[in-house]
């Protein structure tokens, strides 16, 4: 059976929270993170894309690159 936008959306959220759990990346942290990137975003905004699970995948990239990973692995999600 085919995985919905609410499935997939649910995926991309564990992925990226999992992601800065593993690096003991917090909201605060990845602000400033981003911000050395050129991306200014508050911690608040932060936890509600991260919350909702619909962001664009560029915002993912950049906050993965942000804290750091190099690998995925999508059977994780």
């Amino acid at each position: 059976m085919a995985e919905s936008d609410a499935e997939w959306a649910e995926k991309a959220k564990r992925l990226l929270r999992a992601e800065m759990v593993k690096r003991g990346v917090t909201y605060d942290d990845l602000v400033a993170k981003l911000a050395a990137m050129g991306i200014e975003e508050t911690a608040e905004n932060l936890r509600n894309k991260v919350a909702r699970g619909k962001f664009m995948a560029a915002f993912m990239l950049q906050c993965l690159r942000a804290i750091g990973v190099e690998t995925l692995r999508l059977e994780d999600a």
